[in-house]
């Protein structure tokens, strides 16, 4: 797997659902060298307990399990939930299974045995769902969604201001300096006038909501992110 990709699961919380301990054991000990938090669930009602809890970024369910199955529990989360991602792992190849399995949106189906390369594959598949749903991977366990105008950390939440969320994304997009004519034309295009004070009560504010030391002003030009 990808060094890179590796290091972005780190940002990442995931939760598993195995009933056989086995599997349950090996399985969490990879993933709890992958991921920022991982969440260990036995049977389905343990699992959507510690999903209504620690709301994690991924799920990943065996279908089979007592009482209620992988498909029942992630049916019942999708009922509020159509973002969290989903990996399902079964050792059926039975068509109806997977075709029941597919209308919940998976990331992954995994056919067991479980290997570490049909995992890291199905965590690869999980990582570049994010590619396309624009959440962008700022700093180690800073997370920036352009959607919901949001940057996460492991103990903080920002809410972006329209203005900051379109300036964090021309940031990111750009990869260079945002000039303060680009800033005027693009961020303040709906107001009349980006006034020196505005600007800086507007840069002050959008520091306070990002890591340490990665928007750096350029003198007399404007501003680029450094997230090296």
């Amino acid at each position: 797997m990808d060094k890179a990709l590796i290091s972005k699961l780190s940002s990442f919380s995931v939760l598993y659902a195995e009933d056989e301990e086995g599997i349950r054991n090996n399985i969490n000990e990879i993933l709890k060298q992958l991921f920022k938090k991982t969440f260990v669930a036995k049977n389905a009602k343990e699992a959507f307990n510690m999903y209504e809890s620690n709301k994690p970024d991924l799920i990943i369910t065996d279908i089979k399990m007592p009482n209620e199955t992988g498909i029942e529990l992630i049916k019942k989360i999708r009922k509020r939930d159509s973002k969290v991602r989903v990996i399902i792992t079964s050792a059926h190849t039975d068509l109806d299974y997977m075709l029941e399995a597919t209308e919940l949106h998976l990331v992954k189906y995994i056919i067991k045995p479980i290997t570490e390369g049909k995992l890291f594959e199905a965590l690869e598949a999980f990582i570049k769902s994010y590619d396309t749903a624009r959440v962008y991977n700022l700093k180690e366990g800073w997370l920036f969604d352009e959607s919901k105008s949001l940057i996460t950390t492991e103990n903080n939440e920002f809410k972006l201001t329209k203005k900051e969320n379109q300036f964090l994304k021309l940031l990111i997009q750009k990869n260079r300096i945002i000039t303060y004519e680009e800033m005027e034309n693009i961020i303040w295009s709906e107001d009349n006038i980006m006034t020196p004070n505005a600007m800086r009560l507007f840069i002050k504010n959008f520091r306070k909501k990002l890591p340490e030391n990665t928007l750096r002003n350029i003198q007399g030009t404007g501003y680029r992110l450094v997230l090296d």
